[in-house]
């Protein structure tokens, strides 16, 4: 399977510090890559780097076989239209309904009318569970809701890589179950590459391929889950594996 991101020797650092220490990594297509590691470590570094929104100090970086860390700025653009992001705070618009959210890209991209918009963003609410609810605005909505729109967003320009940064963060027990079973649906469904960064075992556990450890700013570990909890002797990942059950 071919990849679809791959890190060569990535180097990242903010005034004279190392986030980022010499990180090498491939994601294959249709892969479920799962971020682990403990605050500050360089998770979401790593994923601003990817996109191309921080500029490493020394390494490559190829998305869809693009050399994205020399690419002009227009080709770039074009580049990230194939990657979704799905935020830790959902980053909803206060003022936009539920499917002027959800449509923002066709609003901004497309020459599509607003009733076109409004239908496409309708599909897509219901296959995050929220096709009633395309009026409402953000401040209507529970956290779970909100995060389950976001996903909608995330997915309505039909990208190929899709980012998770700690999709269940802040939310109860219950609704943390329902938006794990919605990534799985929404992976198994759209074909996505997803790279998820969590503190959340369970739904590293639920969703991933392979989860990577970063730490001190480079991977420590990386593997199936089960295979990490069965023979990785690194005490972060003993740790973490075993309060997953």
């Amino acid at each position: 399977m071919e990849n679809i991101i791959s890190l060569k020797n990535l180097r990242v650092g903010f005034d004279g510090k190392e986030v980022l220490k010499g990180i090498s990594l491939d994601v294959k297509r249709g892969e479920s890559l799962v971020i682990v590691g403990s605050s500050g470590c360089g998770k979401s570094v790593l994923l601003k780097t990817i996109l191309g929104l921080i500029k490493p100090d020394e390494g490559d970086i190829y998305v869809f076989g693009e050399r994205i860390t020399v690419l002009p700025e227009k080709k770039l653009m074009e580049v990230r239209g194939k990657i979704g992001m799905v935020f830790q705070s959902s980053a909803l618009f206060d003022s936009l309904s539920v499917w002027e959210n959800v449509g923002f890209y066709h609003i901004n991209h497309t020459g599509l009318t607003d009733e076109q918009i409004k239908t496409l963003g309708g599909e897509i609410l219901k296959d995050v569970g929220m096709g009633d609810f395309a009026d409402f605005l953000p401040e209507q909505l529970s956290g779970g809701m909100k995060k389950r729109v976001s996903v909608a967003r995330a997915l309505a320009s039909k990208p190929e890589i899709l980012f998770y940064d700690e999709p269940t963060t802040g939310l109860d027990p219950v609704t943390s179950e329902s938006i794990t079973k919605l990534i799985i649906e929404m992976h198994g469904k759209f074909k996505t590459t997803d790279i998820t960064v969590t503190h959340d075992i369970k739904l590293a556990s639920r969703i991933s391929d392979r989860i990577a450890l970063i730490e001190n700013g480079a991977i420590e570990e990386i593997g199936p889950f089960e295979e990490l909890r069965e023979k990785s002797k690194n005490p972060i990942i003993r740790s973490f594996t075993e309060n997953g059950g």
